[in-house]
């Protein structure tokens, strides 16, 4: 219901006299809206106990709060965690063993949606060799998504073990059907320096029809290193890369035609290489 206020500016001269209609300017005030949240209720005052009722009454709405969502909480709670009914394994996976996934996963079905170990479960995945990263996730109501990455083998480390394309060394149980891969060898300590050096001559070589068979980083940090077409290089411990650079020039200059004939390169020299031959077939006694 609106307000309203009416002011007169003209004085009354007698009292007895008839007034005329009042004349002035007219405001309309509407009512102050009242404030309804929760907050700023006050609880009616009682004289001398008002400020104790009220320090009562709000640990008691509290414990009115906790204890609905309490009763709600376990009412809910059987409904949400049921038995696990579906695991789904995605990945583009080339190398990983899905029975070997499958055992990992086995002792983890008895539990609840709820009360599955995630951690435990992501922990033994990644632990398995061909696995790059793994994680797994819950889906409402009863289901597991779990996602793997495979690791990807670009390389050998020595005899015994792969390396991937951040130069991380993992060991599969056989590496046998990976002998196509380069072999490199160093240090454990230097396994990045090794593959970093490993991509880089081999993206030098490739335009040139060379590639990399065999890179070895030695103890006292000289490189060494065959191409697929048999050629052993010596490159020494520094600037190896543009002396790598300087061979390619020299080899599409004067080499390129007796590839086939080159034992060896020598590079360890600051402005210059040696070259050593293969040595010419011996000949029978018959000339044949």
């Amino acid at each position: 219901m609106l307000g309203l206020m009416v002011r007169d500016h003209r004085a009354s001269k007698s009292p007895g006299r008839r007034q005329s209609p009042a004349r002035g300017a007219v405001r309309v005030v509407p009512p102050a809206p009242r404030n309804w949240s929760l907050l700023s209720l006050r609880l009616p005052r009682i004289k001398g106990m008002g400020d104790r009722i009220q320090q009562l009454m709000w640990p008691v709405l509290l414990l009115l709060l906790a204890g609905g969502l309490y009763v709600l909480g376990t009412q809910l709670m059987p409904q949400a965690d049921r038995p696990i009914s579906v695991i789904s394994v995605e990945g583009d996976l080339q190398y990983i063993d899905r029975d070997a996934v499958q055992d990992v996963i086995q002792p983890y079905l008895d539990e609840s949606f709820l009360g599955i170990d995630i951690d435990g479960l992501s922990a033994e995945l990644n632990a398995m060799s061909w696995v790059a990263g793994a994680s797994v996730k819950r889906v409402w109501p009863d289901r597991l998504v779990v996602n793997l990455d495979e690791q990807l083998p670009v390389a050998r480390w020595g005899d015994t073990a792969l390396l991937n394309n951040a130069g991380e060394a993992f060991s599969p149980e056989h590496i046998d059907s990976f002998e196509e891969l380069p072999r490199l060898t160093g240090p454990e300590r230097a396994k990045r320096r090794v593959m970093q050096n490993y991509q880089q001559f081999n993206r030098l070589l490739r335009p040139y029809g060379h590639g990399v068979a065999e890179l070895e980083l030695r103890e006292r940090g000289s490189w060494f290193m065959t191409t697929r077409d048999g050629i052993q290089i010596l490159l020494g411990r520094e600037d190896v890369v543009e002396k790598m650079k300087r061979f390619l020039t020299i080899d599409q200059l004067v080499l390129s035609e007796r590839r086939d004939q080159i034992a060896r390169v020598d590079l360890r020299y600051s402005n210059s290489m040696a070259v050593a031959w293969h040595e010419p077939a011996a000949q029978d006694e018959t000339g044949e």
